[in-house]
């Protein structure tokens, strides 16, 4: 098995990628989507189905499990991956938006940010330093560095200071990383990646992704965006950061989003990709398919014993009825969150798989003019 990390781009198709990211727990297939598995659990999913959807890494969440059940006790108990049986990679994001938008009471210094806890009212600080020491704690495959992430639209100035800010704090989550390594905390190809920040303002954007990318980092993410600002201005972002990064490194965009989303970002060049969306929108009833998106609580579905997606390799996207599932849904029975989930992580699994062999053969255009055509079309009316 490996002990390094490398990224590998093995073909282009205009400007979106065809790559492999090698990691000693395995091999991530670019672009690919990270099933968001926030406190050790993919919700209503079990780890098999996950990795049978064909997912080769997921999301943890920093901020959630220094909180519950805690990075030491996680570590005490073998490391996430053992804690949670899975056996691939994980990323771990690094807390800073969710200590931005959870924290009950937080106050932002130059040290980091003291919050309180979510849960129980507990005080806690995290940091840079701190950030890393969680993160190898949980032993992640793929860490962040610390951030902070404001909501949009915002003025410019700040915008300007919080970039700034993420700037210096990538500085230190860098030389905590090195010195994990150097004390054995952080394990040989393990790696951190930095976060491009700066709203939707191309010139902050571009002096973030300058910096950071002076800085070396072995990946790098962006972040910021899908926090209000609308799709077409994500688009434009993106096309304003992505070319300053290098092309044999990794590129991820946090926390996004729709397959509009997707498609649209790799179209731009991004390679990785997480949301709850899949599952969080599941749960709630509703379903990603090849024919768009369905709405499971319509009454439309109370009779129709069709299945829920023909096209669909999930089983569960065949073998139920539309009938079934609405009443399941409408019902409130954890089967239905369950059936859901499993089908739209399948659906987001599928979704990638079919990008990846588009750029392979390099069709990507005309795959993604047909696809978007299909799964946006609006549900008909009942």
């Amino acid at each position: 098995m490996t002990e390094k990390f490398a990224f590998h781009l093995k073909k282009a198709d205009g400007r979106a990628r065809l790559g492999e990211i090698e990691t000693p727990r395995g091999v991530i297939r670019t672009p690919a989507f990270m099933p968001v598995g926030t406190v050790g659990t993919v919700k209503a999913l079990y780890p098999e189905q996950v990795r049978e959807a064909g997912a080769d890494i997921i999301l943890g969440n920093t901020y959630h499990l220094m909180l519950r059940p805690g990075a030491e006790r996680v570590a005490k108990l073998g490391g996430l991956h053992k804690f949670m049986r899975w056996d691939g990679p994980i990323l771990t994001d690094s807390g800073g938006f969710q200590v931005m938008s959870l924290g009950k009471i937080r106050k932002i210094t130059e040290e980091g940010v003291t919050f309180q806890s979510h849960i129980d009212g507990s005080r806690h600080m995290l940091s840079p330093e701190r950030s890393i020491e969680i993160q190898c704690l949980l032993g992640a495959d793929i860490q962040m560095q610390f951030d902070e992430c404001i909501e949009l639209p915002a003025e410019r100035r700040e915008v300007e200071r919080a970039m700034e800010l993420s700037l210096r704090w990538a500085e230190r989550s860098k030389r905590a990383f090195e010195a994990q390594l150097l004390a054995g905390g952080a394990k040989p190809g393990q790696a951190l990646f930095a976060i491009v920040q700066g709203g939707t303002d191309a010139e902050l954007r571009r002096r973030s992704a300058e910096v950071l990318v002076a800085m070396d980092f072995p990946g790098y993410a962006v972040g910021g965006l899908a926090v209000g600002e609308g799709h077409d201005a994500m688009i434009a972002t993106l096309g304003e950061a992505l070319p300053v990064l290098p092309e044999n490194k990794p590129r991820y965009l946090m926390g996004v989003g729709t397959p509009l989303d997707l498609i649209e970002s790799v179209r731009l060049g991004v390679d990785m990709f997480d949301c709850v969306m899949p599952t969080r929108n599941g749960r709630h009833g509703y379903a990603f398919t090849w024919n768009g998106p369905l709405n499971m609580r319509n009454a439309k579905h109370a009779e129709d014993m069709s299945p829920l997606d023909e096209l669909s390799r999930c089983p569960a996207a065949r073998d139920y009825s539309k009938a079934y599932i609405h009443h399941l849904i409408r019902s409130g029975e954890y089967l239905g969150a369950m059936i859901l989930s499993w089908v739209n992580t399948v659906f987001y699994q599928d979704l990638m798989a079919a990008m990846r062999e588009a750029i392979a053969e390099g069709r990507f255009d005309d795959w993604a003019a047909a696809t978007k055509a299909a799964i946006t079309a609006p549900p008909a009316a009942p």
